[in-house]
């Protein structure tokens, strides 16, 4: 089981700058980097900058090529994301073992959380596609169709990893007319060739038109890029990292009760940040419970019968 570093602040400066880079209630937009190593490709520069295109303005885009191999050496990922605060990477590799080579990265604590290796199969760039574009950061929607995504380890890594990247912190609702593209990842189909399905990744851009309801129609446009991939090698987290990288804070007092005005009693939160609250209820009396009144269940006085009516 791998320990996580801890890192004792030297003074108040140095002690602000850790507190902003531990885990947020709320996180902010993940910055990735595109970095190339000493060989690459023309699908892989063209696939890089589409997928910049894509991320910007949260992006970094390293022009010099580096001596990097993510799998074999991790340690320049590393300093990389210490020196520019990121957790997300990007390299672009080529080799004849491994032709048109990405990896996705993500960093945990200063350290390689996993890994994923694709390769470019086919790939069409935003420039093939005559049709319109979206706009400088704007949050895709996300649709991944398959079950291997819920279903199988590495897929499941696979989606983990791409909505870390494109999809961004959750919201709890957004406009409609503010969706402007839609990022597609399909699994399949299954063949002999490969052992695991490609993963085909399009992306489409959104207009709403009339449709005579309340609810307009969707029609999508193909934007580009348009990758397939096929899946290589895997490198999956370290289940005591993973359990500290998945974990929430603990909220303040303050950002439990805000809103809520004076403090509350029998409210805390746990230690996924969940807010819990108890309740106690009194012995309730059913006999002088208030039902409701209906005419037809109202108990009537019978009235005298004379002897003369009984005849």
């Amino acid at each position: 089981m791998s320990m996580l570093r801890t890192i004792k602040p030297k003074n108040a400066r140095v002690k602000r700058a850790l507190e902003k880079r531990e885990p947020q209630a709320v996180e902010n937009e993940k910055t990735a980097i595109f970095v190339r190593g000493q060989s690459t490709s023309e699908k892989v520069r063209k696939a890089m900058q589409d997928l910049y295109a894509l991320k910007r303005p949260h992006a970094i885009n390293f022009s010099r090529k580096n001596d990097i191999h993510p799998f074999e050496d991790a340690s320049s990922l590393e300093f990389f994301a210490s020196k520019n605060d990121s957790s997300l990477f990007v390299t672009g590799l080529h080799s004849k073992k491994r032709p048109h080579d990405l990896v996705f990265t993500r960093i945990f604590d200063g350290r390689i959380l996993d890994m994923v290796e694709m390769g470019i199969e086919e790939i069409r760039t935003i420039s093939e596609f005559e049709s319109p574009k979206s706009s400088l950061g704007a949050r895709p929607l996300m649709v991944f169709h398959s079950d291997l995504f819920d279903t199988h380890p590495t897929y499941q890594q696979i989606k983990s990893t791409l909505l870390d990247f494109y999809n961004g912190h959750p919201v709890s609702d957004i406009p409609l007319n503010a969706v402007e593209h839609v990022i597609s990842i399909t699994a399949g189909p299954i063949s002999d060739t490969a052992p695991l399905p490609r993963v085909h990744l399009r992306v489409y851009t959104v207009k709403l038109l009339a449709s005579g309801s309340h609810a307009p129609r969707t029609q999508l446009t193909e934007m580009g890029p348009s990758i397939d991939f096929s899946i290589r090698r895997i490198q999956t987290a370290d289940e005591e990292m993973m359990r500290q990288a998945l974990r929430r804070p603990k909220l303040a007092k303050s950002d439990v009760e805000k809103g809520l005005g004076k403090k509350r009693k029998n409210i805390e939160t746990d230690e996924m940040g969940d807010r819990v609250g108890r309740i106690h209820l009194g012995k309730q009396d059913l006999s002088k419970m208030q039902g409701r009144k209906m005419k037809g269940l109202k108990v009537r006085k019978e009235k005298p019968v004379s002897a003369g009516e009984e005849e």
